[in-house]
């Protein structure tokens, strides 16, 4: 951009790349905007996935989604802006409701109801954000191996989400109806085609598009419910406390487990951040501050009624390719989100959203995920250490948990949190086999030593933060781009 350019738009250009750089507030709006467009849909997905699995009305459901964009603004300005110095990581990170929770609250809310989970998150939230204030203690537990085959179990856990929702919703009297599996063809089919044919950045516009084709053929089809826009107020205000937590030690086992898993995602988005963005490898205390601004801010979702949240890795991707950083840009964001929840018409309509065009979308949003895990794999290295972690982890977590009876002799707490629960499962059985086997493998019969040397060089590749790949930043492939 030429000065003159610069000196039209009324201020210095470079300060979008400074965290603290002087930008005005109006100017600001356009690049909040780009991250809103990156994330909203994936920010509210969540939430209509477990209300629906929860049996919520569509009222409830669409006060459930004002709190989630009020939760996600307030916990982005919580990571722009720490609190006390401690709570936040004071870097542009966009957060918003986590997919990760996604399987085990579905189990939980069919299993306890909705008030046990809201009291599952509130103490997980809060175990969580303490962990995040003491996390240099204990995030030497998180090699980038343990974090890749923790993605991939959630792109797994998540297709049974995904394709129940594609059929109508699960329970739903229609479930796998031709009118259903019509719509959910036409929103897969609209994402795919945005994803070819658009260009650059714009492609992680994806879902939005499949969603708006998807809802107008929903419109036409006679299968949206309009019973929520003739209540709907102009202006309300998001409740507090509209569910009474309940605490049941399983479900908080369960969903506590998750939060590690969260955290695992924490460190490598926030480590990327600083990378693709600053351009120097994250600090002890951005990535204390972001842990716990993932676990406190939960438990305020909760209060909310709302679902945990996360730093969002398509956001991370955003910014490795506009390099923009300034907190004032992002932070627009963060506001835009919090005035939307206060206008319940756009919760009405995604309330309104047919189960079948929401499965649409996330099923190869969910396929993405997995893929994603397969690429940290290969980032953290093809050594026989690494492969056995992979295998080990992946084979029990995913299988024993399809034959859930092998479960029978545990106690019955921790058969309910580990029975139907594969990411909790591989993640337990990764940070297992990842202190137990020793740092140099025998393959058959020989000591692996180019094996080790490369696992060594790996190791130090990812200490050192390894190269940020850009073109792949799309989606959670982001949350192990560094993880010490």
């Amino acid at each position: 951009m030429s000065k003159a350019e610069t000196a039209a738009q009324g201020f210095n250009h470079t300060d979008l790349y400074r965290l603290d750089g002087k930008i005005p507030w109006l100017r600001a709006i356009p690049y909040g905007v780009q991250h809103i467009l990156a994330m909203f849909v994936a920010n509210l997905a969540p939430i209509l996935i477990v209300a629906g699995a929860a049996g919520l009305d569509s009222t409830t459901t669409g006060s459930l989604v004002q709190s989630a964009m009020l939760i996600a603004g307030i916990g982005t300005l919580v990571q722009l802006f720490p609190l006390a110095g401690r709570i936040g990581s004071g870097l542009p990170i966009v957060m918003g409701i986590s997919f990760t929770f996604v399987t085990v609250l579905c189990g939980v809310a069919a299993t306890y109801g909705f008030n046990a989970t809201i009291g599952a998150i509130m103490v997980g939230g809060l175990i969580e954000g303490v962990l995040g204030l003491f996390a240099k203690y204990w995030r030497w537990l998180i090699s980038p191996i343990v974090a890749a085959v923790v993605v991939t179990s959630i792109g797994f856990s998540l297709l049974s989400v995904g394709a129940a929702s594609f059929g109508g919703g699960s329970g739903s009297p229609d479930f796998g109806s031709p009118q259903n599996i019509a719509l959910g063809s036409i929103a897969l089919i609209s994402c795919l085609v945005f994803q070819i044919m658009a260009k650059g950045k714009t492609k992680q516009l994806s879902v939005l598009f499949g969603l708006v084709i998807g809802y107008v053929a929903a419109l036409f089809m006679g299968m949206v419910d309009f019973s929520g826009f003739a209540s709907a107020k102009p202006i309300s205000i998001p409740e507090f406390m509209p569910f009474a937590p309940e605490f049941h030690p399983s479900a908080i086992l369960a969903v506590t487990l998750i939060f590690l898993v969260s955290a695992t995602e924490t460190i490598g988005d926030t480590s990327a951040l600083a990378m693709v963005g600053l351009g120097r490898d994250v600090r002890e205390k951005e990535l204390s501050g972001s842990i716990a601004c993932d676990g406190f801010v939960s438990s305020v979702s909760a209060c909310f009624g709302c679902l945990p949240i996360t730093s969002f890795s398509q956001n991370v991707g955003l910014v490795a390719m506009t390099k923009v950083v300034n907190r004032r840009a992002i932070a627009t964001e963060a506001i835009i989100m919090i005035l939307a929840a206060f206008l319940p018409v756009i919760s009405v309509v995604f309330s309104s959203l047919p189960d079948a065009v929401l499965g649409g979308c996330t099923i190869m949003m969910f396929g993405n995920i997995i893929v994603s895990g397969f690429q940290m794999i290969a980032r953290a290295g093809f050594t026989q250490r690494n492969i056995l972690i992979a295998a080990l982890s992946l084979s029990i977590g995913i299988g024993f948990t399809q034959v859930s009876e092998i479960f029978v002799l545990l106690p019955e707490m921790l058969q309910n949190v580990f029975a139907d629960n594969c990411v909790a499962v591989v993640f337990v059985v990764a940070v297992i086999a990842n202190l137990v086997l020793p740092k140099d493998i025998f393959v058959d019969g020989a000591e692996a030593e180019g094996a080790a040397e490369h696992y060594r060089e790996a190791q130090a590749e990812n200490d050192g933060c390894a190269e940020f790949d850009t073109a792949q930043s799309e989606g959670t492939e982001a949350a192990a781009a560094k993880l010490c």
